[in-house]
Formats: C-alpha cells, sequence, structure tokens
C-alpha cells in the first residue's frame, strides 16, 4: 500500500494506537491517518494486548530457564513501562500530585502540568507499582502467568470511556489533540476487552472487570469534581489504577 493511500483509513488505526500509546518501532505513518486518532481508541486494548504479550511471553522464558516469580515479576514490570515509555505512570503521579496537592481548579491544572514530581506523586507511584510487582509475583507462583494478560488490555479499553464522557479539563496536550471520540467507538473497545476476557480465563475475568470498572469511576468523579473533567495524566492514571486493580482481583481468584 503507498503511504499515502488511506482509502481503507481503520486498517491504520492499530499501527496509530501503538504510535500513540507505546514507544515501540513504528514505521512512518501517512500523515493523514493522524486525523483518526479519536476514531482508532477503539484499538488501545490491541495495544494492549501486543505490550502485555511481550512481557508474558519474556516472562514465561525466564520461567523456564528457573528464574524465581519475583525475579520474573520484576522483569515483566520493566517491560510494561520501557514498552510504554512510563507514560501512564508518569500521568498517575501528576494526577495524585494535581488532585491532592492544590486547593482550586486553576493550581490543581498547574500542579498536573509542572514536570516536577512531589510527595503525594511519588507515594502514589510507589503503592502502584509494589502492588503490580506483588500481584504479579503471586499470579507467576501460582501458575497463572498469562492470565496477567487481561490487564493491560483493559485497563485500556477503559480510557477512551473516560475520553468520551467527561470533557477535556486543559484544552491542550494528549488528550485534546486525539479529541473525544464517540461513546460507540469506545464501547467497540470496551467489547473487544471483555470478549478477551471471557475467552481467555472465562467467568473469573467479570470481578476482576467490575472493580477495576468501579475503581476507574470513582477517579472520573473525583476529576469531574476537582478540574472539571479529564486530561491526559487523568487517562494514565486510570490505566494504572484499572491495571493493578486487575492484577490484584486475579491473584485474589487464583
Amino acid at each position: 500500500m503507498h503511504k499515502n493511500d488511506t482509502s481503507a483509513p481503520w486498517v491504520w488505526d492499530i499501527p496509530l494506537a501503538l504510535v500513540l500509546l507505546t514507544r515501540l518501532p513504528m514505521p512512518r505513518l501517512p500523515d493523514q491517518v493522524f486525523a483518526r486518532q479519536a476514531a482508532s481508541v477503539w484499538a488501545f486494548p490491541v495495544v494492549g494486548l501486543v505490550v502485555g504479550g511481550l512481557a508474558c511471553g519474556i516472562g514465561a522464558i525466564l520461567l523456564s530457564l528457573g528464574l524465581p516469580p519475583a525475579a520474573v515479576a520484576g522483569v515483566m514490570l520493566a517491560v510494561l513501562i520501557m514498552t510504554t515509555g512510563a507514560m501512564h505512570e508518569d500521568g498517575l503521579a501528576d494526577t495524585a500530585d494535581g488532585l491532592w496537592g492544590g486547593f482550586t481548579r486553576e493550581r490543581r491544572l498547574e500542579i498536573m502540568k509542572d514536570s516536577h514530581i512531589g510527595t503525594y506523586g511519588v507515594l502514589a507511584l510507589l503503592v502502584v507499582q509494589l502492588l503490580r510487582f506483588t500481584a504479579l509475583t503471586g499470579l507467576i507462583a501460582s501458575g497463572a502467568l498469562w492470565m496477567a494478560l487481561l490487564a493491560p488490555i483493559w485497563s485500556r479499553a477503559v480510557m477512551p470511556v473516560l475520553m468520551s464522557v467527561l470533557p477535556n479539563a486543559r484544552g491542550s496536550g494528549l488528550s485534546q489533540s486525539v479529541g473525544a471520540p464517540p461513546l460507540m467507538t469506545s464501547a467497540i473497545g470496551v467489547l473487544l476487552a471483555l470478549s478477551f476476557g471471557l475467552l481467555w480465563i472465562g467467568s473469573l475475568a467479570w470481578m476482576p472487570i467490575l472493580m477495576s470498572s468501579l475503581i476507574v469511576l470513582t477517579l472520573a468523579l473525583v476529576a469531574r469534581a476537582k478540574i472539571d473533567g479529564q486530561t491526559g495524566d487523568i487517562l494514565g492514571a486510570s490505566q494504572q489504577l484499572a491495571e493493578v486493580t486487575v492484577l490484584l482481583a486475579l491473584v485474589s481468584l487464583v
């Protein structure tokens, strides 16, 4: 296909989503493709499948070589962080600093935009990453390493939903540049992730999905109350909170 051929634009949605959400090496996409950023959000769960599959695959190899579960979990966590450029972790830290470090909407948004990290951000990163590591270790030790694949997939399905139902609070940044996707487009991503979960681990998927949805709903309500909407940082925080909730729920089941 010629690089300027966008006669079937939907075929570019997956590579576009990979460009938006990861640091994986990708070929240069036609300029016209970037006009589909909002339309491509249905493919966000596919990005989760790619980065999660890579992490789980490397973890399975290391486990077969005799590495202990904790070491394998550490490497898997590192892979997840490196393949995304830690953008979601950065969003989590900025969200914690902004939502709890400011007393007005304007000050909260200003803090979230600041590149420096504060006490709330550091603590949020430490707690969430420790919980991710602990849950991954538990899944690996239980022989359920590949169940962890649900977490990166589902956690990226919830991000477009927030983009659809909450206004952009800042009017700039990644969330603004992508735009507000139609709710139906976001719903397609949710259905893809839900279908994968049910096919992959069966009825066990329901509790992690419902628990993580409740956590993300809580975040959405807090963001609406404190900054009147969402930002790219809020989206990153939603991914991190959904992922760690799915992992904790899974390890409690197995």
